[in-house]
């Protein structure tokens, strides 16, 4: 590796100049032909993480769990599932990625367990100490006790025969939300964060933070907004101080990274806390740049909405409003003191068919890989980015496995909204989460290399031509991109840490910045688009830029006036 260019007046810290590959462990690789990912399988592809230049693994969810939302329902915060191995398997994966240089981050689940967890079974008996560890409320079994609506469809509460009361559930029913009001379940919650850490990891990416704090008394929400309820369970008012209290009793003692996932945030509101510094969160999953690009929680129907597949619809930018886009992404990058930049993980459609083309899959891949890792902030590539993988197709709702997608499917059938699933097809086949989660396309050998064994989800039709193993030797790749991509962020500080400057706003093809530090200036220029694009007068001095990466052979060499091939990507030193 070429070391980076150094800048002693940057702010140095090894979560900023971190790359981060998540890995969602069900559908990464199987070592042992049972059709489920697994710890071992991980082991055996570390040589791959390494070779392909990342610095730090984000590993989702892998405690013992009865895996109703595969994993994020906990039942045992320091089990590791037997689905995925052992505690020994896991220290195995720590071992090893370490040895290459390569940090470990948990996902914490801070919000809720699963019903199975030893926490819920005592607090459904009302045992000392338990009772008030999870929202419960009186009522008759047919009366709910709000209006409120679970992200994952359908209400926000069940009725618990066995206590004989109601218990809140943002999400599936067997994931009950913690009380944080509770005393007790902050000191629980602490004490497995110490331990994770304490074992050697080296942060976490916390889940569905934003949803910690609920509105004194839970009042009923506003039926107009969707879920119903969400102004009341997002953002609550303790949120900030549970977030403090954290931090000052475990967190500050480490020198770990934090994440915070916060679903119906502003930019506003995530500022709020990434700029804080008592909280203890260096960087915000922020969406309303997924929104733009069609990752939406409002399924809608009434108009026809038939959810196109991003291929080239709505506009010419691969179905995105790009000035919208650019409004949006620059927004961040001026309020937030760090970002986290992503455009995919397990719980969003590929980022190909959101933002990209499959007609112009391996190019529109490696511009959406130029945007990740040549934005300020820290650049997340989920499984299978760094090869263009695109989203499936799935032909009924037996196909789905994904809680999420089943329940708002089911919640529609039941309330008479639709009659069938092939009114729903096109929305479900644009914004599922089982796109994400298909096997990660190894080679073009049966199930794409991920199982010996029957795969728990089908691997994508398209793995004999999208997989690793034939864009290993590839030097016009989409693998070998990310690979150049991925080194001349680690050359350059600038690209970490230099200032960014949106350039040409309102054209609707071009997303041109400028990334300037002390020493250097970087430009970037992206066609994003299935359309020649003429690259407009960029109003920076590009006499004498020398081209740095380009995914196109006849890129130009001076970008200001040119004309850009469709999903053209170029970067330049000026």
């Amino acid at each position: 590796m070429t070391p980076r260019t150094a800048d002693a007046a940057f702010d140095r810290q090894w979560w900023k100049e971190a790359i981060v590959y998540q890995i969602y462990p069900r559908s990464f690789n199987d070592s042992d032909g049972d059709g489920i990912g697994d710890l071992r399988g991980i082991v055996e592809k570390v040589d791959y993480l390494d070779d392909l230049g990342v610095d730090v693994v984000w590993l989702c969810p892998v405690y013992d769990s009865p895996m109703a939302d595969n994993g994020y329902d906990i039942r045992d915060f320091r089990s590791i599932a037997d689905t995925y191995g052992s505690v020994d398997d896991w220290e195995r994966l720590r071992d090893v990625l370490h040895e290459r240089g390569i940090r470990l981050v948990m996902d914490l689940v801070l919000n809720h367990t699963s019903d199975e967890h030893e926490w819920f079974r005592r607090s459904r008996r009302e045992e000392d100490g338990y009772a008030d560890y999870y929202h419960w409320r009186e009522g008759e079994p047919d009366e709910p006790p709000n209006n409120w609506e679970s992200i994952f469809g359908g209400p926000a509460w069940s009725y618990d025969e066995a206590r004989g009361e109601w218990y809140l559930h943002l999400f599936d029913e067997k994931q009950p939300d913690l009380n944080w009001r509770t005393p007790a379940v902050r000191e629980e919650m602490k004490a497995v964060v110490e331990w994770w850490l304490e074992r050697g990891i080296d942060g976490f990416r916390m889940d569905a933070v934003s949803h910690m704090s609920k509105t004194d008394g839970l009042p009923d929400g506003d039926p107009s907004n969707s879920p119903v309820g969400a102004e009341h369970y997002s953002h609550g008012p303790r949120l900030e101080s549970y977030l403090a209290e954290l931090n000052a009793d475990v967190l500050s003692a480490y020198d770990a990274m934090t994440v915070a996932e916060m679903g119906m945030t502003t930019v506003d509101q995530a500022a709020d806390y990434v700029n804080a510094a008592d909280n203890g969160i260096h960087m915000v999953f922020q969406f309303d740049h997924l929104d733009v690009g069609g990752h939406t929680e409002d399924w809608e129907f009434d108009d026809g909405t038939d959810g196109s597949d991003g291929d080239d619809a709505g506009s010419d930018a691969g179905g995105i409003d790009l000035p919208e886009f650019k409004r949006v992404v620059t927004e961040k990058q001026r309020e937030l003191d760090w970002d986290a930049i992503f455009l995919g993980n397990h719980d969003v459609p590929r980022i190909v068919s959101q933002f990209g083309t499959d007609s112009y899959r391996e190019r529109s891949a490696t511009l959406l890989g130029t945007f990740l890792l040549t934005m300020r902030g820290t650049p997340y590539i989920y499984q299978g980015e760094e090869i263009g993988m695109t989203n499936t197709e799935f032909e009924s709702l037996d196909a789905l496995d994904d809680p999420k997608t089943v329940g708002r499917v089911e919640a529609l059938l039941e309330d008479g909204v639709v009659d069938s699933f092939e009114e729903v097809a096109g929305v479900v086949n644009a914004r599922s989460r089982d796109h994400a989660r298909t096997p990660m396309q190894w080679s073009d050998d049966p199930h794409a290399g991920f199982t010996g064994g029957e795969p728990w989800l089908p691997a994508n039709e398209n793995y004999p031509a999208v997989n690793v193993g034939v864009q290993r030797s590839g030097e016009e790749s989409v693998l070998a991109g990310y690979r150049r991509l991925i080194d001349l962020r680690q050359r350059f500080d600038v690209l970490v840490y230099g200032d960014y400057e949106l350039l040409a706003p309102d054209h609707e093809q071009v997303y041109a910045y400028v990334r300037t530090g002390n020493a250097e200036t970087v430009l970037v220029v992206l066609n994003w688009s299935a359309s020649p694009a003429h690259v407009p007068d960029l109003d920076v001095a590009t006499d004498d830029a020398d081209l740095l990466f380009a995914n196109a052979a006849d890129a130009p060499a001076d970008p200001s006036g040119a004309t850009l091939q469709p999903y053209g990507a170029t970067v330049y030193l000026l």
